[in-house]
């Protein structure tokens, strides 16, 4: 199979780009997601249907975030698009003329990692895509892992605090309400509004407004060596460590691979031989890893590294799962 345009639909943007057959992207375009559902779909066909000026297109991946049925075609929910039992992949192939897959978004990250990036060679795997929220894909035995009913890896909502802070999937103490970008605003903004003098640093960044005390801000301070916001993001990473331990009680994965927004932010300057800015989550995350997991020191550790495809790693493995999975 020759060129797939990949698509990983986000909430605040929409990457496309048309991956060959190595994993390599070749040509990409972003746009900001239509606030409006309905826009959706007239979005994704226009970004395809620009790459198809000049090229031979053979198929198209899609990854959304929600849960996508085993078709690998029908959204089953995404509270992005408000879609329930949405026929994506029939609409798009009906406007496109060829075929399409669709993927939630976590597992073609990780698929994209196992095959090209930070877990080449390893043939199981845990994706964490620590955004806004916390989500994910496993790679077992060198294949996706989709579950029953295709909805598998749902990880963020893994309680991990009885009865503690709630969720907008209605349930409390999920681990994304502590593991996430969320979660690092929620904590900086609550700095701010107790008018502790280490927060200044991270209002002044914000213009004054706590409400705009964003986790990119947060990690822009932390990159920065301040103070407040390296506490902040080590707390997260220390709640990031707790969880993959009780993931990878059930798994027992090989390599755990983190990416996403947040992680992003913090390496938004390159790393030197000295230092890695991912470190700042994943040092303290590697850390309480160790701590939380079952049978420590009697059984081998999983290795925990930042994404090497970065904001790619979703268009990238909704590509290789449309060319690998027909």
């Amino acid at each position: 199979m020759g060129l797939v345009v990949g698509v990983d639909v986000g909430g605040a943007r929409i990457a496309a780009g048309l991956v060959d057959a190595d994993g390599r992207v070749l040509i990409r375009q972003t746009v900001p997601t239509p606030p409006r559902p309905a826009d959706l779909v007239p979005c994704v066909h226009a970004l395809v249907s620009a790459f198809r000026g000049g090229y031979t297109i053979s198929a198209v991946g899609l990854g959304i975030a929600g849960f996508v049925d085993r078709d690998r075609s029908t959204v089953l929910f995404s509270s992005l698009a408000g879609w329930a039992d949405e026929p994506l992949g029939v609409e798009l192939e009906r406007l496109l003329g060829i075929r399409v897959t669709v993927e939630n978004s976590g597992s073609a990250a990780a698929w994209a990692e196992s095959r090209y990036g930070a877990g080449l060679g390893e043939p199981n795997l845990v994706s964490c895509v620590v955004g806004t929220g916390l989500g994910g894909g496993f790679v077992v035995d060198g294949h996706p892992y989709r579950g029953r009913f295709g909805v598998a890896a749902e990880y963020g909502h893994i309680p991990v605090v009885p009865g503690g802070l709630l969720c907008g999937c209605g349930n409390r103490g999920c681990w994304q309400m502590y593991a996430s970008g969320a979660a690092l605003a929620r904590e900086a903004q609550q700095l701010a509004a107790s008018g502790a003098e280490e927060a200044k640093p991270l209002l002044a960044k914000a213009n004054g407004e706590i409400g705009e005390i964003g986790y990119r801000v947060v990690a822009a301070a932390a990159r920065e060596q301040d103070p407040a916001a390296l506490a902040l993001v080590e707390k997260v990473g220390r709640w990031l460590g707790t969880g993959i331990a009780t993931v990878a009680s059930v798994l027992d994965p090989g390599c755990v691979v983190i990416g996403g927004g947040m992680l992003n932010a913090l390496v938004g300057v390159s790393a030197t031989p000295d230092s890695d800015p991912a470190d700042l989550l994943l040092e303290p995350a590697r850390d309480e890893f160790r701590r939380s997991l079952p049978g420590r020191g009697y059984r081998r550790e999983a290795n925990i590294a930042p994404s090497a495809l970065g904001p790619d790693a979703g268009l990238i493995g909704a590509a290789d799962l449309a060319r690998t999975y027909r």
